[in-house]
């Protein structure tokens, strides 16, 4: 329970988190969160409030209850329409002496649409070059001459002896 301006039990992470009036957790293990529960006042049931906190239930993964006064409920329901919250069910509630009553006046038998997917965060650009580089083609393998040609006299001294024993015969 968030009694009053107490923050006991929070919905939400960080510094998105509300203190609904009340929780509703399952008795097995993990207390999973089952219902959140919104209590309002005649001051209270207005498109500020819509908006700033009944939008938010409505989105976490449990059911959202509204109670307002009895007199409250048709402005309720528009603002929940107009704002397209859903509610799991709208309760009105009335005085009679110190005894409060309540009495439920609207059920969604509707499941909640799924929450939106958040997107994926946009992978950083790559570097692109500024002229595209065309892959050079792979060069057909070709096996190499048995023999070279013998080159002409006229153009080499050595006569196709090697280089080597060209030094060694001028030493």
């Amino acid at each position: 329970m968030n009694p009053g301006n107490e923050q006991n039990a929070g919905v939400g992470t960080g510094t998105s988190t509300l203190y609904p009036d009340l929780l509703l957790m399952s008795p097995e293990r993990g207390h999973k969160l089952q219902v959140v529960v919104e209590i309002e006042t005649g001051e209270s049931v207005n498109h500020l409030e819509a908006l700033a906190q009944w939008a938010h239930f409505a989105r976490v993964r449990a059911a959202f209850h509204l109670y307002v006064p009895a007199g409250m409920v048709d402005v309720a329901r528009r603002l929940c329409e107009d704002n397209q919250i859903h509610v799991g069910e709208i309760w009105s509630y009335h005085i009679v002496g110190d005894q409060p009553r309540f009495t439920l006046v609207h059920r969604n038998r509707e499941a909640p649409p799924p929450p939106p997917k958040p997107k994926p965060a946009p992978k950083p650009a790559a570097a692109v070059p500024a002229k595209p580089v065309a892959a050079k083609p792979a060069r057909p393998v070709t096996k190499k001459p048995a023999a070279r040609p013998a080159k002409s006299k006229a153009k080499s001294k050595t006569n196709g002896k090697p280089k080597k024993a060209v030094k060694k015969q001028k030493r």
